[in-house]
């Protein structure tokens, strides 16, 4: 595969796959009528970020795979954590289940400091290109833990 459609594919799966669960909740995103905690950010703000950190996902799993690096464990926690990824605005936005949602997330934490540790050893800058999104998902895993606790 040219190293073009590698990173072309490998960018294309988390956005499609994020993508999806978009319009799965479309319609169904209550953030704006929730109690939040302090530093909540606007609502507007939560697609560029998702955008940014797929496509930041998508060339760190290129690099892996146009170097031949991605093995079968960095394969398997890789596509597990987007799965676990689209689960959470199902459980939080589509069904309102904020306590599944609270333990969905704090599973992607523990997830993507694996994957990360697994990108790392094998290219440093595909690990480092997954800090961010680390960074936004326990900020997500707050907010999600101070929407479940003043939103009952």
């Amino acid at each position: 595969m040219s190293k073009f459609k590698t990173y072309a594919v490998s960018i294309a799966v988390p956005l499609l796959i994020g993508g999806l669960a978009g319009l799965l909740i479309w319609g169904k995103i209550d953030y704006n009528t929730l109690a939040k905690p302090p530093l909540s950010p606007p609502s507007f703000l939560f697609p560029l970020m998702w955008g940014v950190l797929y496509v930041l996902m998508g060339i760190s799993y290129g690099i892996l795979k146009d170097g031949m690096l991605a093995d079968e464990k960095i394969q398997r926690i890789y596509y597990i954590q987007l799965l676990v990824n689209f689960l959470w605005p199902l459980l939080f936005f589509a069904l309102k289940w904020r306590l599944a949602a609270l333990l969905c997330i704090l599973a992607l934490d523990i997830l993507v400091i694996i994957m990360i540790l697994r990108f790392y050893r094998k290219n440093r800058i595909a690990g480092l290109l997954q800090l961010p999104y680390l960074l936004w998902i326990l900020f997500a895993s707050y907010l999600n833990w101070g929407i479940y606790i003043l939103n009952g």
